[in-house]
């Protein structure tokens, strides 16, 4: 086992009004944003995580949320440029800032590329009005569009677009409309995922009336053809980039990473080749808690260590993922673990055809993708 990669996760916990599809750790704003006292919290919270960091330097840093583009560009320049003081980073850097399409938020574009924030995510999920009401997002779909022409202008030549299909009433047109529309805005990734009705959620309480699941296999099918004509590749369930546009910081998540988390609620994955150990740590969700206690060990929420039997599916939950999938000696690096003690499991996914073998790699085959989870049953511990 060897330290991996290190990224930086930042929650920023405030939006706006809260989706009711959201199961993220949000809050709707109400009495104005705490943004000198959070971003001391979370630089007081970044101390207190440097025992991890070792000799690594940082290879990539996302802030999401939330909706952190609320936040303002001298609040989040600040905060960047308290991390780079605390740890090094990588040359160059991924910085990527989610951010609301409404237009309150992308006038601050410009001055979010000048505080080294290199990528932007847009939060669109449809370029139809309808669908974004159904949705509850607070943005149009003209709003939308004018974010993006104001992202690319303020000189985010890299910038991803969230997308959801299975969206209420969603026919096969309104779906290939909206990927249509995202093509030609030629943003350099694409997000497109199903909109899922989660626990604890408002949908799940009140849930909308969503399309049949063969309905949404041919939604899902018809739109990832027009994604690969246009252009681009689909490198992981969900993602989709033009050459050279993959998110380094999501893909170090799927290659088992490791990650800091900061922020109310932020996780963090870390490895200790000392112990051979992989622990997972979360901070206190609560906004107000934890801007008390960000100083403290008492920002610590929980913690973990990865049960020996549960590493080969935390890894392949994550690897196989990827179209890329992963190696033997990956899975040894990443894991402290002997690749012989997996490999009589994975032989009759390779002879089911769930799984291929091109050399050394193991990837998923795309009837192994679309069961994916079927699949990874078989590595959960008796």
């Amino acid at each position: 086992m060897i330290r991996p990669p290190l990224g930086l996760y930042i929650h920023l916990p405030w939006c706006v009004r809260k989706c009711p599809y959201c199961d993220f750790n949000s809050h709707a704003l109400r009495d104005g944003l705490p943004e000198k006292a959070y971003v001391d919290a979370l630089l007081a919270d970044l101390r207190q995580d440097l025992a991890w960091v070792k000799d690594r330097r940082l290879h990539s840093i996302f802030l999401g949320g939330g909706t952190p583009s609320l936040f303002s560009p001298d609040s989040l320049a600040r905060m960047l440029e308290g991390v780079q003081g605390l740890v090094p980073w990588d040359k160059p850097i991924e910085i990527t800032l989610e951010a609301n399409p409404g237009t309150v938020e992308s006038a601050k574009f410009r001055a979010f590329r000048a505080s080294g924030i290199n990528r932007l995510s847009l939060g669109v999920q449809s370029f139809q009005d309808g669908k974004l009401t159904a949705l509850g997002r607070i943005h149009t779909a003209r709003e939308a569009l004018e974010a993006i022409d104001t992202a690319r202008s303020a000189g985010f030549d890299n910038f991803n677009l969230d997308l959801m299909f299975g969206l209420p009433g969603q026919s096969l047109n309104d779906a290939l409309s909206d990927i249509d529309t995202a093509i030609a805005q030629n943003p350099a990734h694409i997000s497109y995922y199903q909109l899922t009705l989660e626990p604890h959620t408002l949908f799940a309480k009140y849930p909308p009336r969503l399309p049949q699941d063969e309905h949404i296999w041919t939604l899902q099918n018809a739109c990832q053809e027009k994604l690969a004509a246009g252009g681009f590749k689909r490198y992981e369930i969900s993602a989709y980039a033009r050459d050279g546009f993959q998110c380094r910081h999501n893909l170090n998540y799927w290659r088992f990473g490791d990650y800091l988390g900061i922020g109310a609620g932020a996780h963090a994955k870390l490895t200790d080749p000392e112990r051979n150990a992989i622990h997972r740590i979360w901070k206190i969700r609560h906004p107000d808690h934890y801007r008390e206690k960000a100083a403290s060990p008492a920002r610590i929420g929980g913690r973990s260590i990865i049960r020996e039997s549960d590493k080969p599916l935390e890894f392949l939950m994550n690897t196989l993922r990827l179209k890329e999938g992963f190696t033997p000696s990956q899975f040894e690096r990443r894991t402290g673990m002997d690749f012989a003690q997996i490999a009589p499991s994975l032989e009759p996914l390779l002879v089911d055809g769930l799984l291929k073998r091109a050399g050394e790699r193991i990837t998923c085959s795309s009837r192994g993708w679309n069961f994916l989870d079927t699949l990874l049953e078989r590595f959960i511990p008796a």
